[in-house]
């Protein structure tokens, strides 16, 4: 067997590249490789063509993975092509992303790689530069993410994380039924949820023309098309859209009717305002859930703020002991009673003897907890929510009244939430692997690193290694994603 055909097997480029010559260096491999397509593919949108501009003078170079110790390289003179959206364009390669200095191979490891291990042990086992690999996660993220993630979404969880100190904040949308994060921006509150309500449903207005072919060459001659009322784009290829008869004589299509937001039917997110303010204005049709689980978080802090104002008032006397033994009672209240330990249970049997403000609260706590246990049906958490408030506002405890005015507030959410089983459980684990991610990272330079990784290790993205990569069955998003028009998503509401 020779060694190009060797080679050929053992890179596995794909269809139509051709293993030319191979040298060895002294810590390097070198492979020269041809493409033996006749047609010339733009590397930005796929346009393909006969014609060539030009060859390029000098030799393209992608770093492959290694070979052992050695280092591998592959070396390719490409060919020019002139695209009528983008101008003049080196061909696109089928092992290696546009503008990347690597294959798909070596990209993909180190994408699998980041969401295991950090960037050091990355930038040492590679043998590549430390910001080389942020660059690749990017690049990977966004070549992998399906632009259509945000199509189904029937029920979403809004949140924040911190990914950074002085408080820096990322808000994520979690799918319920997927299980998984699909949008993420840097801030928090309103403006945040606004964008990504835009990003659902951009304004026609805002969205920019599509580029106008060049006049150096002539585009191919288009598809047929039909008109549609609206939107940015006034065609839509044959078999892409809604057929004419679908419409009577006159009228119009409501854009609702295809609107990704009108889809949605729950929305869980904290007590956060603008969140809520947000999906009232982009999805009213949507019921907002409010988690129980911060109900019950501010529960505790409510009983918390009591302890401390009486522990405050024990340091003031002439007595400091007082004060020594009162303080190792905080866990002692905030935990459940069946997770207390013998010397916690103690001290709370010691405070219950005692009675006082911090006992009434500690029971207030324990009736909001109680009120959302498992195996309660609908009516009877509405009934106890009811008597819940009433006794919270004649508790005379300021933390508690502050509670009972937020529980009566949000009180439709939180019963809705029962009603419809959707809490932010989900999320909040979604939010536990951020931090993870934050940890193991020791911190990032900026938010669009952070949330590439978070989407590559939380969201609708199966990173495959090389060797499952070239597996049967199994194809990669980019390499399968078929270049539809904008309107692709009617395809399914055109008549049979």
């Amino acid at each position: 067997m020779r060694v190009t055909t060797a080679f050929s097997r053992l890179l596995r480029l794909g269809k139509g590249v051709l293993v030319k010559k191979v040298s060895f260096k002294a810590d390097m491999v070198v492979v020269e490789v041809a493409l033996r397509r006749r047609r010339l593919v733009c590397p930005e949108c796929g346009y393909s063509t006969r014609a060539r501009k030009d060859t390029r003078p000098e030799n393209s170079v992608w770093r492959h993975l290694d070979l052992g110790t050695w280092r591998l390289e592959l070396h390719c003179r490409r060919r020019r092509l002139v695209c009528p959206v983008h101008g003049a364009r080196t061909e696109a390669v089928p092992f290696a992303r546009p503008d990347s200095e690597f294959t798909r191979d070596f990209e993909c490891l180190v994408a699998w790689l980041a969401t295991r291990t950090d960037k050091t042990t990355i930038k040492r086992m590679l043998r590549i530069d430390w910001r080389t690999v942020g660059r690749i996660i990017k690049r990977v993220c966004d070549d992998e993410l399906d632009p259509g993630r945000l199509d189904e979404l029937f029920e979403i969880g809004i949140d924040e994380v911190s990914w950074k100190r002085q408080h820096n904040y990322l808000t994520l949308v979690a799918d319920h039924q997927r299980r998984c994060v699909v949008w993420g921006t840097k801030g928090k509150g309103e403006r945040a949820a606004d964008r990504f309500y835009l990003e659902l449903d951009p304004d026609p207005a805002s969205v920019s023309p599509p580029p106008q072919p060049s006049a150096s060459q002539p585009r191919e001659a288009p598809e047929p098309a039909i008109m549609v009322p609206f939107g940015p784009c006034p065609t839509v290829p044959a078999g892409q859209g809604v057929a004419a008869a679908w419409l009577a004589d006159g009228s119009e299509l409501d854009p609702q009717l295809l609107a990704r937001a009108s889809k949605l039917r729950a929305v869980s997110m904290d007590m956060t305002g603008g969140y809520a303010a947000a999906t009232r204005h982009h999805a009213p049709q949507a019921t907002i859930c409010i988690d129980p689980f911060h109900v019950v978080q501010l529960a505790n802090q409510a009983l918390d703020e009591v302890r401390r104002d009486y522990w405050n008032e024990l340091r003031s006397l002439a007595d400091p002991d007082a004060a020594r033994r009162f303080k190792d009672a905080r866990w002692a209240l905030l935990k459940a009673p069946a997770k207390l330990t013998d010397k916690q249970a103690t001290t709370l049997a010691r405070l219950k003897a005692a009675g006082g403000e911090v006992w009434r609260a500690y029971t207030l706590k324990e009736a909001v907890r109680a009120i959302f246990q498992p195996g309660l049906s609908l009516e009877d958490v509405t009934i106890l929510i009811d008597r819940l408030l009433s006794r919270l506002a004649r508790s005379r405890l300021k933390p508690f009244t502050r509670l009972a005015k937020t529980i009566r507030k949000h009180r439709d959410g939180i019963l809705a939430a029962i009603r419809l089983g959707i809490n932010q459980g989900r999320t909040e684990a979604l939010n536990n692997k951020v931090r993870l991610i934050t940890r193991r990272a020791y911190g990032f330079h900026s938010a669009d690193a952070a949330l590439a990784l978070i989407m590559l290790t939380c969201g609708p993205i199966t990173l495959h290694l090389p060797h499952e990569l070239h597996a049967p069955g199994i194809t990669c998003v980019a390499q399968s994603r078929s270049l539809a028009g904008p309107f692709a998503v009617l395809r399914h509401l055109a008549p049979k």
